[in-house]
């Protein structure tokens, strides 16, 4: 945030600091990952949500450096939706990638695994960019 000299949107510091207390105090401080069931699985719910403001919040960024004075609303979605979906692919092909390289098992050893890791960022998402787009058709029923 200083490098940049921007301030974050409230909902991506929130959802930030909400993935960081569950991964790092629950899940790791604490070894969590054996008592909650699908830990990972909401760990990857939230980073879908997380990737999608960060979408937003690129796109706005772009917008307003390049001077242009708008979009239509309905492409910051899917942009967002779709930037959120391309990075929980890209966070997997990492983990393939290290996983191989090093020998690890972040994956399990297992294309299931994988695969529903990006649907669940896929549908958290989802979730958020149904959320925000209800949200913006409510406030602009009441304009």
């Amino acid at each position: 945030m200083r490098w940049t000299k921007t301030e974050l949107p409230p909902a991506l510091y929130l959802s930030v600091l909400i993935f960081i207390t569950i991964t790092m105090m629950l899940a790791n401080l604490f070894g969590m990952y054996g008592v909650i069931p699908y830990l990972d699985k909401i760990e990857h719910l939230l980073s879908g949500v997380i990737l999608f403001f960060v979408g937003q919040f690129i796109l706005n960024k772009l917008i307003k450096r390049k001077g242009i004075d708008s979009l239509p609303f309905n492409i910051i979605i899917w942009f967002s939706l779709f930037f959120a979906i391309a990075m929980a692919g890209m966070w997997e092909i990492y983990e393939f990638s290290v996983d191989h390289l090093f020998r690890l098992r972040s994956q399990n050893g297992s294309l299931t695994d994988t695969m529903w890791d990006i649907i669940c960022g896929t549908v958290g998402a989802g979730a958020t960019a149904l959320y925000v787009m209800t949200k913006h058709v409510k406030t602009d029923r009441m304009n």
